[in-house]
């Protein structure tokens, strides 16, 4: 027990370490993009609403504009301007396909500056403050895993934190600094698995057989990206955000074909993890039960249980990839004349692959975690027996028989 403490304590000093250095090497040399957007915005609460006009004029006989403006009162909740009571405007556009509702007394709102030659009013409606409903829906989240998972739940919410600041503070600064993408990516990869691993499992045999499962996983998915790289002969233009993350600096460019490579691993990752670990304790669990049973046949009911798994977890990868861009799928879909072509544009295909590239990864998971699995937790067994004081000779008990070969 000590033991293991030792190395959870040093765990979490390591990530602490790796987030400190990763973020200063990884920040090195990145541009500060300054003057890129000039969009000044604060927090405010709406104190009430000081009149509605309409937003139409005539000029010259001919009305320009629609919709309505709403003028409210807003005290300015940070920055210098903390504590202030300004006037703003709301345009209400019905027409408009990104309306926002019409703000009330005691909305909590970001406001933005825009100033206007000859405009008494300088600060308009920019957003809803809507990170205060997702605090509460993550804090519900974080008592209900802690709730059902006890301790593991706690580890769990620690190891996400980990991950999420390993790739917001290491490996996102890491692209934009120029560094190489596909090392970056691998290291973050990598540090995650043995992380998160490590932290809600600890030190033991599951961890190990998931650890080598994953990073085998992981190895086939990035080569065949590489690979598939060369005969689909992509670009990296997607879409139109590639293309703004094109000319970001213009110096250096970024490497889009780079990008895909980071975006298939990482997405491949958690799934691929997911995997590995269910299985290693599946096996685990399974061994503890019937630990007569050889290593061929735990090897057997891995390769049963990972067939099952397989299933589920490729349609879970392709419904995820196609939920994250439905609406753009869609778009495409329905104006495009041509399937062939459909299915030939850069997105749809970079799509796919994400969906093939991490089934692959799974399906090479499986066999390889049943295989380091079932030799390693028969040759601890073996390793125990001979460690052992001998016993006095005992037959195998009839239903223990019964149960190791029908596994």
């Amino acid at each position: 027990m000590m033991k293991q403490r030792l190395i959870y304590l040093t765990t979490v000093l390591c990530s602490i370490l790796f987030l400190l250095v990763g973020n200063w090497i990884a920040s090195d040399d990145m541009p500060q993009f300054e003057g890129i957007y000039q969009d000044r915005s604060v927090v405010a609460r709406v104190e009430g609403i000081l009149s509605r006009q309409s937003a139409a004029q005539e000029i010259g006989g001919i009305r320009y504009g629609r919709g309505t403006n709403i003028l409210f009162a807003a005290e300015i909740l940070d920055g210098e301007e903390k504590g202030q009571l300004v006037t703003a405007i709301q345009n209400v556009d019905p027409e408009s396909p990104t309306q926002l509702r019409e703000v009330k007394a005691g909305d909590k709102i970001i406001l933005a500056y825009n100033p206007v030659e000859g405009a008494e009013v300088v600060w308009m409606l920019g957003e809803y403050v809507r990170t205060d409903a997702l605090a509460v829906f993550g804090l519900i989240f974080a008592a209900a895993l802690v709730l059902f998972g006890r301790r593991k739940g706690l580890n769990t919410l620690l190891s996400l934190g980990f991950t999420c600041l390993a790739i917001f503070v290491v490996f996102i600064p890491s692209i934009l600094s120029g560094k190489n993408i596909y090392l970056w990516s691998v290291i973050t990869c990598v540090y995650v698995i043995a992380m998160t691993l490590l932290i809600v499992e600890g030190p033991n045999q599951k961890c190990l057989c998931a650890s080598i499962g994953c990073c085998a996983g992981l190895a086939v998915s990035g080569g065949l990206t590489l690979l598939c790289d060369h005969f689909l002969q992509l670009t990296g233009m997607v879409d139109e955000n590639a293309m703004y993350l094109k000319y970001l600096v213009e110096d250096d460019p970024i490497d889009l074909k780079a990008i895909i490579f980071a975006a298939i691993l990482v997405g491949a990752m958690g799934a691929i993890m997911d995997v590995a670990m269910s299985l290693a304790s599946s096996l685990c669990e399974l061994h503890e039960k019937a630990p007569e049973c050889p290593a061929p046949v735990l090897f057997s009911s891995g390769i049963t249980i990972g067939r099952d798994m397989m299933g589920t977890m490729a349609n879970t990868l392709v419904l995820a990839y196609i939920g994250s861009s439905l609406s753009l799928t869609l778009l495409l879909v329905a104006y495009s004349r041509s399937t062939v072509a459909l299915l030939n544009r850069e997105m749809i295909v970079v799509e796919i692959l994400q969906a093939l590239v991490g089934s692959a990864g799974i399906l090479l998971t499986i066999p390889l975690t049943s295989l380091i699995s079932a030799i390693i937790y028969t040759r601890a067994s073996r390793h125990h027996e001979s460690a052992a004081p001998p016993a006095a000779p005992q037959d195998l008990p009839p239903a223990a028989e019964k149960d190791c070969g029908q596994l």
